[in-house]
């Protein structure tokens, strides 16, 4: 006898089955007798294809939320021209790359660039939503401009 609990079921094992990520380049086990991994996804700006970064945070399968942490490393992985940067948002909250849920409470894990005209960099922030042990935990990346095609000399006086 099929009730309406049958697809019910159905869609929350597809669901489950659907939850792996495109972008992930590493799962590594934080030991047997427990759920949570780390996990490390690879991202590459879609404005800025030459920068990748790679996102590290726990991913706790069976809590109703994963662990705030997490660590980033964005590098130059191919050319940064000038063209790149005309499309991107400067102000100083940056833009939004990237944003995915941590809870069923509301926390996301996002990815912003921050574009630091001084000092010729991009800056990208990865941050939670939701203050965790009485903060917000976040990491930062840089990546200068220095030596790609995107460089501006100084304006000489």
């Amino acid at each position: 006898m099929l009730t309406l609990r049958t697809p019910l079921i159905g869609l929350l094992l597809a669901g489950l089955a659907g939850c792996g990520n495109d972008n992930e380049v590493g799962d590594v086990s934080l030991g047997l007798f427990t759920t949570k991994d780390i996990k490390i996804e690879s991202l590459v700006d879609p404005k800025i294809p030459g920068v990748t970064c790679h996102l590290s945070n726990i991913d706790a399968d069976l809590d109703l939320a994963d662990p705030s942490d997490s660590s980033l490393a964005c590098r130059q992985t191919g050319p940064i021209t000038a063209d790149m940067l005309t499309d991107i948002d400067t102000s100083p909250s940056g833009e939004l790359l990237y944003r995915r849920s941590q809870s069923v409470l509301f926390k996301s894990l996002k990815l912003r660039r921050i574009y630091d005209a001084e000092s010729q960099s991009l800056l990208y922030l990865a941050y939670t939503t939701k203050e965790s042990s009485g903060s917000f935990k976040h990491a930062l990346s840089s990546v200068p401009l220095w030596g790609t095609q995107a460089w501006q000399a100084a304006a000489s006086p």
